[in-house]
Order: C-alpha cells, then structure tokens, then sequence
C-alpha cells in the first residue's frame, strides 16, 4: 500500500476514533465503552496497520483519562486543630475522598498531632508557608495542581501559600471563616480554656505589635488596630504584607490571579471571629471600631493593592455565606455549595 493511502486512511480513522471520544464516553464507565466500540471500529478497518491505530488509540485513551481526572485537595486547619483529629479534618477528609473520590493531604506542621497543634499558636505563619511550600512541592501527587480549602486561619495562610510559592498550581482557593483583614478581638478561643483566651486578648490589646508577640503569638501576626491602622502596616509581620499593605509585590499579585475561582465563606452567627465581616476582605472603617465596610469599599480594592479588583471582574471571586457559627456546616450544605469548585 502507498504511503499516501496509509496516511490518508490513518487520518480518516483518526477523525473517527476522535469522534467516539467524544460521542461515546462514559464517565461511569468509560474504558469498557471505548474499548468495546472503538476496538470493533479498528478490527474492521481495511488498508491500515492494525497496529498503528491500536498505538494511537491507547495514547488517547490515556490522554482522555488523564485529563478527566479529578484535582486533589489541600486542607489547612485553624487555631485550636490539627490535620487529623477525627471530629474534625480527619473527618472532613473522609468524607472528601469517598465522595469525590481524590487524594486528599491535610496539611501538618511538625512531627506529630502535638508539635501540629502547638503551631497554630507558636510557630510564625511566615515559617509555616515556607514548610508548606517545600512539603507540597516535592508530593507528586500534586504536581498536576489541586484545589485548595482554608479552614479560619489556615484560609489566609492558604492564601499566603498561593503568593508566595510559584512552585505550585492551585486552581480553586475556598476559605472557610478566613480572616482576610485580620480580626480585632478574640470573643472566643477554640479548644482553649476562658482563662487562657482572656490572657491571649489582654496580650493583643496591648503588646499585640511588638517584636516579642509579632515573633511569639500566631494570632498576634494577624492582629489588625482599626484605630492604630499605621502601626498596624509598619509592625504586622504577616498579615500587612500578604495585603500589599506595606509596599506592593507583584508576585503576589501574578500569582493570585492564577487562581480559577477565590471563594470565601462567611458564618453569620460567628462567634469567634471579630470582626465576621473580615471573611469576606470587609473590616472596619479607619480609626473606629463599628462601622464596617465591604471589600469593595476598601484601599485594598480600590487601588487594587492585591488585584482583587481585576479578578472580581473576571468574576473570580465568589462570596458565599452560612447560617452557622464559626465552621458550623452541614454535610448537605458543603456538597450543595462546593463540590461544584472541587470537581
């Protein structure tokens, strides 16, 4: 046979095997239905190399299948939890991989459960990203990117991750109870006695930006004074700089804008975080503490200091809101609500 009648042929049944892709995949089933159709398909062909198209059908079996494949995801716990406690992201973890069936990494700081917990008070979120980055990294299993989920704090430190290591390809970021703006007030400390959350609030209220608490309290890094903002921007050693509040840092701007989707989740009936406003980038105006404005009314968007401006135009971002407390949820309400950015 010429090569020209080869080539010819190939082409036709590569359009063909083309056309079954996408005509007859089962997403239930799918290599039973390629298999089943496009191998008769082949057997049947006259004046080509069965070989050949065999060779070419597998490379777009894969191809299909790699692409179709579902995105892992990435958890970050709060203050007061650990990446596996089973009443909480262990549970939630579960419940991802058997319902949408993906790898699942719950993100853990240390050695162990203890060394995990102490860190959402002790070690410095500045440190924490830098081990995090490093760890996801080297996971194989993430190199293809992942969908990320922030649970209270881990949310900005999720975002944090996203500025800050280029190394990684998160897709969708969705922080639950985040404090993007910081809080201004501790009206409730989880998985800690009343004693030691009222020494925690008497420390922030007063000593909240010096170089002992800014190096020594989590919680004191993403400390926001409504009525010291200018102390807040030149003393905060986290929170300032991944708003862009310092000076602007285009990296951070270029790689929050790789984003597909920034989703952020606000309780309404929040008891833990103060303001709740700030789950949401809204906090209180300058020099006061009641009056809150939205987003869209702050410095941070209106320069467009981190290009949430730009990709609220490119409606990337996503504001969604539960009637529970601090990361009350139900299951019903996380798969009505987002399974649809983590499939």
């Amino acid at each position: 046979m010429s090569s020209y009648l080869f080539m010819r042929d190939f082409k036709i049944h590569e359009n063909l095997i083309k056309s079954k892709l996408i005509t007859n995949v089962d997403k239930t089933n799918t290599k039973f239905i390629l298999v089943s159709q496009l191998m008769f398909d082949c057997i049947n062909m006259q004046h080509t190399r069965f070989e050949v198209v065999i060779f070419y059908f597998i490379a777009l079996i894969t191809k299909v299948q790699v692409s179709s494949e579902k995105l892992p995801i990435v958890l970050w716990h709060g203050m007061g939890d650990t990446c596996c406690f089973p009443f909480s992201l262990g549970g939630v973890t579960k419940f991802l991989e058997s319902e949408i069936n993906v790898y699942v990494k719950s993100i853990e700081i240390g050695n162990s459960i203890t060394e995990d917990f102490k860190s959402g008070y002790l070690i410095h979120p500045n440190q924490q990203v830098n081990m995090v980055c490093e760890d996801l990294s080297a996971d194989a299993q993430l190199k293809g990117g992942f969908n990320a989920i922030g649970f209270s704090q881990g949310s900005q430190f999720l975002r944090a991750l996203v500025q800050r290591c280029s190394t990684l390809r998160i897709h969708n970021l969705i922080t639950l109870g985040g404090q993007h703006q910081g809080v201004f007030g501790l009206p409730n400390c989880p998985s800690i006695s009343s004693r030691t959350c009222e020494r925690f609030r008497l420390l922030l209220n007063y000593a909240a930006y010096t170089d002992l608490m800014q190096n020594f309290l989590v919680q004191a890094t993403y400390w926001h004074d409504p009525l010291n903002e200018s102390k807040y921007r030149t003393s905060s050693t986290f929170l300032a700089d991944i708003n862009n509040e310092q000076f602007i840092n285009k990296t951070y701007v270029k790689n929050l804008q790789k984003l597909n989707k920034f989703v952020m989740v606000q309780f309404n009936n929040d008891s833990i975080v103060q303001p709740l406003q700030t789950q949401w980038f809204g906090y209180y105006k300058p020099g006061q503490d009641k009056e809150i404005q939205g987003l869209k009314e702050t410095n941070i968007y209106i320069e467009d200091r981190l290009g949430l401006k730009k990709m609220d135009d490119q409606n990337k971002i996503v504001f969604l809101e539960c009637e529970g407390n601090h990361l009350q949820f139900t299951k019903e309400w996380f798969r009505e609500n987002l399974f649809s950015f983590l499939k």
